[in-house]
C-alpha cells in the first residue's frame, strides 16, 4: 500500500461503517432530489449533523465524496460472470444489466451531465465505477479467445465493452424502441454475437 493510500485509509478509519453509510445515504438522496449540483459539502454536513471539516478530511473534494457514495451504493454488475462460453457470458450480462436497469438509471441520469461538465468527477467515476465493469466485459472476451470461440484479431473485440455500456446508457433515451425488458438480450444476439462471429452452441440457441 502506498503512503498516500495508507494515509487515506487511516483517515477513513476514524468514521464507523455505520456513520460512513449514513453520509453516503445523504449524498445519494441529494443526487436523487436535485442532481449533482444539489450536492454540497454543506448540505451533506447539515443533513447528517456532521462537521464539514470531517467530510473534507475524509474525502478531500465533492467529486470524491460523490464517487465513493455511488461506488458503495451499487452492486458490481458484470464481475463474477463466467458461464463457460462467450454466448452464455454475454447473455447473462444482458440479463443482469436488465435487472439493474431501473434501480441504477435514476442515479446515472443524475450524474450524467455532471460527468461531461466536471473532469474531476469523470476521472473518479471512471476509476471506481466504470473501469471495473469494463474490465469484467473484457475478461469475458479474453476467455473466449483462449477457448477458441472467437479470433484474437477480430476488430469487434475492442468495441464490445463500449457498445454494451453505451447501450445501457441510451436505453432510456429511446424507450419507445427498447421498452421491452429483453432489449439487452436482443442487442447481444443481433449485434454483438454476429460482429464477433460467435455462434451459439446447441444448448445456448434461442428457443423456437
Amino acid at each position: 500500500m502506498s503512503t498516500q493510500a495508507a494515509t487515506a485509509a487511516a483517515r477513513r478509519s476514524k468514521l464507523t461503517p455505520e456513520r460512513e453509510a449514513e453520509l453516503f445515504e445523504a449524498v445519494i438522496c441529494l443526487l436523487r432530489e436535485g442532481g449533482y449540483d444539489s450536492v454540497t459539502m454543506e448540505g451533506v454536513a447539515a443533513r447528517t449533523k456532521c462537521g464539514k471539516a470531517t467530510l473534507y478530511r475524509q474525502w478531500g473534494t465533492k467529486p470524491r465524496l460523490v464517487t465513493a457514495a455511488l461506488d458503495r451504493s451499487r452492486c458490481a454488475v458484470f464481475t463474477g460472470i463466467d458461464t463457460g462460453s462467450l454466448v452464455g457470458d454475454l447473455r447473462e450480462a444482458a440479463r443482469v444489466a436488465a435487472s439493474h436497469r431501473e434501480r441504477d438509471a435514476e442515479l446515472m441520469e443524475a450524474v450524467s451531465q455532471a460527468y461531461i461538465q466536471h473532469p474531476d468527477l469523470r476521472a473518479a467515476l471512471r476509476e471506481t465505477v466504470i473501469e471495473p465493469e469494463v474490465a469484467a466485459l473484457d475478461a469475458m472476451l479474453r476467455r473466449a479467445v483462449e477457448r477458441g470461440e472467437i479470433a484474437a484479431d477480430n476488430p469487434a473485440i475492442g468495441f464490445v465493452a463500449p457498445c454494451f455500456m453505451g447501450m445501457l446508457r441510451i436505453e432510456r433515451l429511446f424507450e419507445e424502441r427498447f421498452a421491452d425488458a429483453s432489449a439487452m438480450r436482443t442487442f447481444v444476439d443481433a449485434v454483438l454475437l454476429p460482429a464477433l462471429r460467435a455462434e451459439p452452441r446447441a444448448a445456448e440457441a434461442p428457443e423456437a
